[in-house]
């Protein structure tokens, strides 16, 4: 389960919130309904975590909530706080960090599943042996929150 959680760590700091019912806890992620592969992905994630293994996905406009009420998740998730992430200091717990050395790849997949894009950069050149055409793949990551991005950078630079 630390992979699963190492993933949901990075969605829940793009697209996650957690609310208080009065009774327990309830995560939230809205996710792009573009993508079912992603929502199947957050809501397995969320169902290896939680004791009674369910989460629900509902529609709402152009996107799907992934949500699930537990009382624990603000022990999952200590950054937890009132007012957006982006106004409030992000950091990671140690035994945080020390899940997330362990499996950077997961971490960075949820940042990117959460607010970021894969594009497929395509150009050609003229050169005097012909035309040569190239493609790679690009990623960008956007966050209003200047402690995530560093994350973000941070963990990609560790993996090169």
């Amino acid at each position: 389960m630390p992979r699963e959680y190492v993933y949901l760590l990075g969605l829940y700091l793009g697209d996650g919130n957690l609310t208080y019912n009065g009774r327990s806890y309830q995560l939230r992620l809205t996710l792009d309904s573009r993508y079912p592969t992603i929502i199947a992905a957050a809501a397995s994630a969320v169902r290896a975590l939680v004791p009674h293994g369910r989460a629900h996905v509902r529609p709402r406009g152009g996107a799907d909530i992934v949500e699930a009420g537990w009382i624990d998740w603000p022990l999952l998730f200590p950054q937890h706080g009132r007012g957006p992430k982006h106004s409030r200091a992000i950091v990671l717990a140690a035994w945080q960090g020390a899940l997330v050395d362990k499996h950077p790849r997961d971490f960075i997949r949820g940042l990117i599943h959460s607010d970021g894009c894969r594009v497929v950069n395509r150009f050609s050149v003229d050169l005097s042996s012909g035309r040569r055409e190239y493609a790679y793949p690009r990623y960008f990551f956007t966050n209003r929150s200047s402690d995530v991005r560093g994350l973000f950078i941070d963990y990609c630079e560790r993996l090169g």
